[in-house]
């Protein structure tokens, strides 16, 4: 069914009279297939069929559309909640996975060893900025989970480290076998800020720098 024919049943209107849109109502595409079934032609069945195959796809996709702007709508809700709860951060202590932590004058640094399995003979060493080994700190055997640990910044010598940047490295003996660790640093959030892409957040960790929104395990 053509255009002009449409026009001449009343069921749309002529270019000058429409309303420029893309969206196909649910009651405009209702009454264009009951239209289309009144009058189709009996010794063309194929050619209604089509016809009507063809608006249901044009009816699907303006679904998908409606589809995705309540996606956008959602995600846009989303991240306006996260950046308030970014923001209320600021100043709030937070677990983050890091290779470096910062010792502060008179400061400490306290984090954990991410343990996927049940460890033995955990060990953090404590290095420099020449990756110089300043302090080792022995946990033992750890089920798996988190295994806290604490420098005070007493070297292995009982000096005072120097404040500043120092690498954390974690091993362990798993099934046998020993393997590096991951691990997680406590830090206070200094600021937060939209990602370099637009797309999330990042909050600013002293001695770590950016870290994504998502990538923050625990809110202390």
């Amino acid at each position: 069914m053509n255009v002009d024919r449409l026009q001449e049943l009343g069921l749309i209107k002529p270019k000058s009279a429409q309303k420029q849109t893309n969206d196909l109502g649910q009651e405009d595409f209702l009454k264009l297939m009951t239209t289309q079934m009144t009058h189709q032609n009996p010794l063309k069945p194929m050619e209604n069929t089509q016809f009507l195959t063809q608006m249901a796809q044009f009816g699907t996709v303006s679904g998908i559309q409606g589809l995705q702007k309540s996606f956008t709508d959602f995600a846009n809700a989303i991240g306006s909640d996260q950046t308030l709860q970014a923001a209320n951060l600021v100043g709030r202590q937070v677990v983050v996975p890091s290779k470096q932590a910062l010792l502060a004058a008179d400061g400490d640094i306290q984090g954990a060893v991410e343990l996927t399995k049940p460890t033995t003979h955990v060990t953090v060493k404590i290095l420099d900025n020449r990756g110089v080994p300043v302090r080792t700190l022995d946990l033992g055997a750890q089920d798996a989970g988190e295994a806290a640990f604490s420098w005070d910044g007493l070297k292995d010598d009982g000096t005072v480290a120097d404040p500043g940047l120092y690498r954390l490295q974690a091993e362990g003996t798993v099934d046998g076998e020993n393997q590096a660790l991951a691990t997680l640093i406590n830090a206070t959030v200094e600021s937060v800020s939209t990602k370099a892409d637009g797309f999330g957040l990042a909050v600013e960790v002293p001695g770590v720098g950016n870290v994504d929104f998502k990538d923050i395990r625990q809110i202390l």
